[in-house]
């Protein structure tokens, strides 16, 4: 790996006739100002309509920060995910809607993420079961985490009824606390909910996966999928620098040698590596525990291991320790969470 391929908060990467254009639309349509809408963002309304500008994740975020605040709506996150995807993106779109499965639509979404999640990383785990999609910040989205994570649960929804042609029954596990709008959550997602979830995600059951409503274009699929890799393949690189760091610690986990060895496999120095880190707004420790607590769930959930395993798995030799690293991250002990999973 090198300093070079990875994503930061100050990349231009997002269309803003993509998903920001949609944004703005939802705010115009209920009679937000858009220079108000538009403060801070470093960006022009005229730009839209005359240009085809990248912006930040940055400016994104500032983008939903003020919507948030001048929309003011509980349904707010909801409208604007509804309209995610499969989206107006061109090829990518039509990449998804000529999958010949759901599995395999969501698929693509993982790997087209920088495309069409490019704030929130989809990450896909499967057992004889079921599907988990673990939601993840690309860039520390602060206080419009809720948000995001709405919208993007919602997007993934509207998505899946478009393509087995009916609501299918998904398992929601979200890390906020139950909000008090909660009849937002059963119109646009529905009943199956657990707020306070150590992260957020969503389950459905294997059976679903192949949910095809019409007959998927073979051609138009690999016209569609072949164009969208000259897309992402055109950006300066295909995913954040903490995604890139979550892959790396999923896969490294069980020998982790500690942060020295992390920036050195990264191409950067220690210094260097934490400086990085901040500029994102995080730092090591932060998403080292991130990943440890995904992959203690994905442990129990898909493996069914113990908490001894787990533990183990995890490189902590010691119980007490591991029952404070999980009590501290999840407010449950080890036998609490695996008993709340069910």
């Amino acid at each position: 790996m090198n300093a070079s391929t990875w994503i930061d908060c100050d990349t231009r990467f997002i269309a803003a006739r993509g998903q920001p254009a949609c944004l703005i639309d939802l705010a115009l349509s209920r009679g937000i100002d858009s220079h108000r809408l538009l403060k801070g963002t470093g960006l022009f309304y005229e730009d839209l309509l005359e240009n085809d500008p990248l912006i930040t994740a940055r400016q994104f975020h500032c983008l939903i920060d003020n919507a948030r605040q001048l929309l003011a709506a509980d349904d707010s996150a909801f409208l604007f995910g509804q309209q995610l995807l499969p989206g107006h993106y061109g090829a990518t779109s039509n990449l998804l809607l000529q999958a010949d499965s759901l599995l395999q639509s969501l698929q693509h979404l993982q790997q087209f993420k920088a495309l069409l999640s490019p704030l929130c990383a989809p990450v896909l785990r499967l057992d004889e079961q079921s599907l988990y999609l673990y939601w993840l910040d690309s860039f520390a989205s602060g206080k419009n985490s809720q948000f995001v994570i709405d919208a993007s649960m919602t997007a993934v929804t509207a998505l899946s009824r478009r393509i087995a042609g009916c609501a299918l029954p998904w398992q929601y596990h979200i890390a906020h606390a139950e909000p008090i709008y909660i009849e937002q959550y059963w119109v646009h997602l529905n009943e199956r909910l657990r707020f306070n979830s150590p992260t957020s995600f969503m389950r459905l059951s294997r059976e679903h996966l192949v949910a095809r409503a019409g007959q998927a274009s073979t051609v138009l699929g690999q016209i569609a999928e072949q164009q969208s890799l000259q897309q992402l393949n055109a950006l300066a690189a295909t995913q954040s620098l903490t995604d890139a760091l979550f892959d790396y610690l999923c896969e490294h986990i069980s020998k982790l040698a500690g942060l020295e060895q992390v920036a050195a496999d990264f191409g950067l120095s220690c210094a260097t590596f934490k400086r990085r880190l901040q500029r994102e707004g995080t730092h090591f420790q932060a998403q080292l525990d991130r990943a440890r607590t995904l992959i203690a769930l994905d442990l129990y959930l898909r493996r069914g291991f113990s908490n001894e395993a787990v533990a183990i798995y995890l490189r902590f030799n010691d119980r007490t320790n591991f029952r404070r690293f999980l009590k501290r991250l999840t407010g449950r002990s080890p036998t609490d969470l695996r008993q709340w999973l069910g």
